[in-house]
């Protein structure tokens, strides 16, 4: 009899040969700048804990205390028995952080598309897409049943293009939504988000922003991508954002109008059917909140060292890309090439992991690092002297 699951090992093995396969490292501790991973001391450079904050002592301290008094689990979905003080104020502390009416906190930042996105749109209606968007946003809209375009990367022109010709479309479609990742999490480029927003204004669309790599990143205090941009609730509807990167713990959100977080809290099924943040999540993301209020000191050092990381590797003759922000990418090719790198570095004491096709085109394998503003002066010097070392011995510099 025919094996029916023979496909499995006969497409792993098929990544492994082409070097597109994940190898998982697994750390041994806190998530720190010099950290443990499979036994070896390491400088990490591609967490997303931008701000160091997953190891903050007041986040700690906040969920310890969190768990003296509200126990480990919330015991049910929010809808139901699931919906905890700490859940409540959460949201009301976040919004007021992002400037907005009202603010919805969801399992996670992939839960937060894929259940949001398909109750925005549906028959009769057009999403249209940054090419370069999210997985979690692709498959949000592949869950809708709302027809499908799709604009040229960070091009408003493109964008423009695609909107007129929506407007022509007969029957009209009742709804069109523009949605973008407000980051860019493979290159570290700003989607030109004033100007997508000023042509949903222009051309009636809801435009949705996914700012999981700008929050505690862009913008004053962190506030992110909206905020870098100083735009009104009025050009951008909808706001989503993660706690899992720069404030360190984890969870997805939305912020806009009070009508959105209703909207959204009755409609997306992947809020309404999960399980709520445990009691000592929620309040380690309102301390997250209490340091960015608080401390500007890490969002200034992170983009300190940003700024002279690039410069150096630039310096050493990398291709970085079109990157603004604390994500860098060193492009170097293959996917074989990025791991022998990759491999180097990890051999002179620097973790950074490539990215490798189908996360990146075939011909575009990188080493995606990312900044963070736990690290010392000297650490960001080991990074750059890694760097060097690793790609003088390999020939890409």
């Amino acid at each position: 009899m025919r094996d029916p699951t023979s496909f499995l090992g006969q497409e792993y093995r098929e990544l492994v040969d082409a070097a597109t396969d994940w190898k998982l490292r697994v750390l041994e501790g806190p998530s720190t700048p010099w950290c443990e991973i499979d036994g070896r001391r390491v400088l990490m450079l591609c967490s997303n804990n931008y701000l160091g904050l997953s190891n903050h002592p007041k986040l700690r301290e906040a969920a310890i205390a969190a768990i003296r008094t509200h126990g480990v689990g919330s015991g049910s979905v929010r809808p139901i028995a699931g919906t905890m003080d700490l859940h409540m104020e959460l949201e009301r502390r976040l919004a007021r952080f992002k400037r907005a009416e009202a603010s919805l906190v969801y399992q996670s930042g992939f839960a937060t598309n894929a259940g949001l996105i398909p109750q925005l749109v549906g028959e009769g209606d057009l999403v249209i897409s940054d090419e370069l968007n999210h997985g979690s946003i692709i498959d949000g809209v592949r869950l809708a049943r709302a027809e499908r375009a799709v604009y040229h990367h960070a091009d408003p022109t493109d964008l423009d293009r695609v909107l007129v010709g929506a407007e022509a479309h007969a029957p009209a479609y009742r709804r069109i939504l523009i949605i973008t990742d407000g980051v860019f999490s493979m290159d570290g480029d700003i989607a030109p988000l004033d100007r997508i927003a000023a042509l949903g204004h222009d051309h009636g669309a809801m435009v949705y922003v996914d700012d999981a790599h700008g929050e505690g990143v862009l913008g004053p205090d962190g506030r992110g991508i909206v905020a870098h941009f100083g735009l009104g609730r009025d050009r951008v509807q909808v706001e989503m954002g993660t706690f899992s990167k720069a404030f360190g713990v984890v969870g997805g959100h939305i912020s806009g109008s009070r009508d959105l977080v209703n909207f959204a809290y009755n409609k997306s099924r992947t809020w309404l059917l999960s399980g709520s943040h445990p009691p000592p999540v929620a309040a380690a993301c309102l301390a997250a909140i209490d340091v960015l209020e608080q401390e500007g000191e890490h969002v200034r050092r992170l983009w300190d060292h940003t700024r002279r990381f690039k410069a150096a590797l630039r310096d050493l003759g990398y291709d970085i890309g079109v990157s603004a922000t604390p994500i860098t990418p060193v492009i170097v090719g293959d996917s074989h090439r990025a791991k022998a790198l990759s491999d180097a570095l990890l051999d002179l004491g620097l973790f950074a992991l490539p990215i490798v096709h189908p996360m990146v085109a075939k011909d575009k394998a990188r080493i995606r690092t990312i900044m963070n503003a736990a690290l010392t002066d000297e650490d960001v010097g080991f990074a750059i002297t890694a760097f060097e070392k690793a790609g003088r011995s390999l020939k890409l510099i």
